[in-house]
């Protein structure tokens, strides 16, 4: 049996169908808060190694040919004992393999079918391939990213994958468990990244429409203000400045010793007062710039790399970074305080699914078939 799980979700149990990123990122922050996920992956992708990606923490996974009807047969066995579906196919993907939400509503009423995709389960697009990329540039949101006078510039693929796709399809889940408390019925559930990333932007849609906000890169948060960027060091490395208040940014010119700056509340003067802190800045090496600015409020802080940031002190000191298998995680977030920490330990292969309905003699036969792994 697999062992109980804790956290405010423990007891749900989630089947997350393999897919690209933002499926396994929704099952993780499920995971990450106490959910039992089993992962169904395709039968050759499985094996007794344990899967070491950071998605795929404190799950187990099985392999399934949901393509023979035996498959699919045993996978609806295994929604009668679930809470939660993840499904990241196109749409209509699985409809045809006969595990839609009408299909396995039928098995089981109280299911949260979650389904998550670029375009979403209608409109013209839908049917359509598409990337982050694609996602957030039909949004508007990604119009709005770069710097004066560039190109648009995609934050790798974080706004329509993760926050826009996986974190609302995991965001979802949670209200329509929620709502079931009151109805008894589960809800199918349609997290379209094209529409999650423009839910992130909702701050900027007001100010575009009414002329506060201009074009890209001319901005007080998008590097079109010099109190808002990153400056490079005497060694090539960076700062981050932040210093957009007034009391801040005269913490940092004070510490600075810098005087006589061209007036940071008039955009004519932003191009000077930039390049009279990218002088400044180059004078001194990334960590004389961090030891003079530490403990201040003076919001300037050292860009750090992926493998410098576990070491930091702040995130030392908080945990906010983890050890698992050799690997290091981001630690779970956003924290519950009181709540005990979860077992984090790479995704291994259930063998055994008499829990989920399926004895032991039903899992051999079907491995002896190909269809179990």
């Amino acid at each position: 049996m697999t062992e109980v799980r804790r956290g405010p979700l423990s007891g749900v149990r989630v089947l997350e169908l393999a897919g690209l990123a933002p499926g396994p990122f929704a099952g993780m922050m499920l995971a990450d808060h106490g959910a039992e996920v089993l992962r169904i992956d395709r039968v050759k992708a499985v094996s007794d190694r344990p899967r070491t990606d950071v998605m795929d923490r404190g799950k187990q996974t099985i392999g399934l040919d949901l393509k023979a009807p035996e498959g699919v047969a045993a996978f609806k066995e295994l929604v009668r004992h679930a809470d939660v579906v993840i499904e990241v196919f196109r749409p209509g993907v699985a409809e045809r393999l006969g595990i839609g939400p009408e299909d396995l509503h039928a098995i089981n009423e109280r299911l949260v079918y979650g389904r998550m995709t670029g375009w979403g389960q209608d409109g013209p697009l839908a049917p359509t391939a598409g990337h982050d990329i694609d996602y957030i540039a039909v949004s508007g949101v990604l119009s709005m990213l770069g710097r004066e006078g560039g190109k648009p510039t995609p934050p790798i693929n974080i706004l329509g994958d993760f926050a826009g796709g996986g974190l609302m399809l995991a965001y979802g889940v949670l209200l329509a468990l929620y709502e079931r408390e009151r109805t008894g019925l589960g809800r199918v559930i349609d997290a379209a990244m094209v529409d999650g990333a423009a839910v992130l932007f909702s701050m900027f849609y007001q100010g575009v429409q009414s002329g506060f906000w201009g074009p890209r890169g001319t901005n007080l948060l998008d590097t079109g203000a010099p109190q808002y960027d990153t400056y490079e060091t005497a060694d090539g490395e960076h700062m981050a400045v932040g210093s957009l208040e007034p009391q801040f940014w005269e913490a940092m010119v004070t510490l600075m010793g810098l005087t006589d700056l061209p007036d940071r509340n008039d955009k004519a003067q932003w191009p000077a007062l930039r390049a009279r802190l990218a002088e400044e800045f180059k004078k001194k090496t990334r960590a004389e710039w961090e030891a003079l600015f530490d403990g201040s409020d003076a919001c300037v802080s050292p860009v750090l790399s992926m493998a410098e940031a576990p070491q930091h002190p702040h995130n030392v000191a908080r945990g906010s970074f983890v050890k698992v298998g050799g690997v290091t995680h981001p630690a779970p977030a956003p924290r519950l305080l009181g709540v005990p920490a979860q077992d984090l330990s790479p995704a291994t292969r259930l063998a055994d699914l008499s829990g989920w309905g399926l004895n032991q003699e039903e899992a051999d036969k079907l491995r002896s078939q190909g269809v179990l792994a």
